[in-house]
């Protein structure tokens, strides 16, 4: 396995008006350059990924030694080239070369195109055109026919000796690394590209899918001499929450709220509290296999809101590091999370500081 692995993410982004560049825009609760690379490290077919930017600080996040982020340039073509000379110490074979403006692709597509480069020098992934094409010589105007016209897509995926040898004689800019094939009247292998794998260019371009919503509501009593667990870390506090698990209400009404937006019943139906083996268990612990059913079914937490109930101790206090641990916990953005802290003027149980509760709202959107 000598494949190589190089995403794009240097564009201005003119044409999407933003003031941040697009790459790093936030898409899917990925900046968009993550969803290519999760991809490829999740198909585990590259000794390398190289990430090229202009913009290193937009890139917080550590990765593995096997992802590399080095400097782009100013052109698409340049970034291009400081890429694959920047790899060939390594002596690649094959090499994949992507813009992150592509985040939805799949691993199929990847592995198809590798396994195209065993009998070719290229694989350009391609799709027909579903509109009428007119292409303009001076002033004259003529059609195109779609049967003979090809949208190319990337990852393009070549050898990477021809590649680079083509790469380093251009002069002139090019959109793609497939015009280096055309230009130079070298032989290109097309394979079949997907639908859904649309370069996003405008804002408009961002999708819209399904959005769900879940409420979830959890009250506990205060003991004394028991720790006090809020939003997944220890509070000081004379008295904690009495309950089968740690009793932490902030991440047991998260969970109901989650599986209410997913439609899985509640909190009791995964773990009961007749059950042993989950006596004074962490919530984090509970949370966890929640979160697994959401990644593996394709839904993202848009963002989330939550009341915490008590007259102590004060939210305000704490409010930032239990925001820091349920951000850790959801691998959820900080600022799409809102605590609220509220009292109930010293009425009932929580009034007269015998229990706390906890309500929250999240919303969810699922992807194909």
């Amino acid at each position: 396995m000598n494949n190589y692995f190089i995403i794009l993410a240097s564009g201005q982004s003119k044409r999407f008006n933003s003031s941040k560049p697009k790459q790093f825009i936030k898409y899917k609760n990925k900046a968009l350059f993550e969803h290519s690379l999760d991809k490829a490290l999740k198909s585990k077919l590259f000794k390398k990924i190289i990430i090229v930017t202009n913009d290193k600080k937009q890139i917080k996040k550590k990765y593995s030694k096997d992802v590399l982020i080095i400097k782009g340039g100013k052109e698409r073509s340049d970034s291009s080239l400081i890429a694959l000379k920047f790899i060939k110490k390594y002596k690649p074979i094959n090499v994949l070369i992507h813009d992150a403006a592509r985040p939805n692709f799949t691993i199929k597509l990847l592995k198809n195109l590798i396994n195209s480069l065993k009998k070719n020098k290229t694989s350009i992934p391609v799709i027909s055109s579903k509109d009428s094409i007119k292409y303009k010589v001076k002033n004259q105007l003529f059609n195109l026919n779609r049967k003979n016209s090809y949208l190319t897509q990337t990852p393009q995926a070549f050898k990477f000796k021809d590649v680079y040898n083509l790469s380093i004689k251009q002069k002139s800019k090019i959109q793609d690394e497939a015009t280096l094939f055309i230009e130079n009247n070298s032989k290109l292998n097309f394979i079949k590209g997907e639908i859904l794998n649309n370069k996003i260019t405008f804002k408009e371009d961002l999708i819209n899918p399904k959005t769900y919503f879940g409420i979830g509501f959890d009250i506990h009593r205060l003991v004394k001499n028991k720790k006090l667990y809020l939003g997944g870390i220890k509070i000081p506090y004379h008295s904690g929450l009495k309950g089968h698990s740690d009793g932490d209400v902030i991440l047991h009404a998260i969970i109901d709220a989650l599986l209410g937006a997913i439609r899985k019943k509640d909190i009791g139906t995964f773990f009961p509290d007749n059950k042993n083996k989950f006596k004074n268990i962490r919530s984090p612990k509970m949370l966890k296999p929640i979160i697994e059913i959401l990644n593996n079914n394709n839904f993202y937490i848009n963002n989330l809101d939550i009341n915490l109930i008590c007259e102590q101790p004060k939210v305000s206090k704490y409010r930032t590091k239990i925001i820091n641990s349920l951000s850790n916990l959801l691998n959820l953005d900080k600022d799409l999370i809102n605590l609220k802290g509220k009292t109930v003027e010293k009425l009932g149980l929580i009034g007269n500081e015998k229990a706390i509760a906890c309500e929250t709202i999240i919303s969810l959107t699922q992807y194909d």
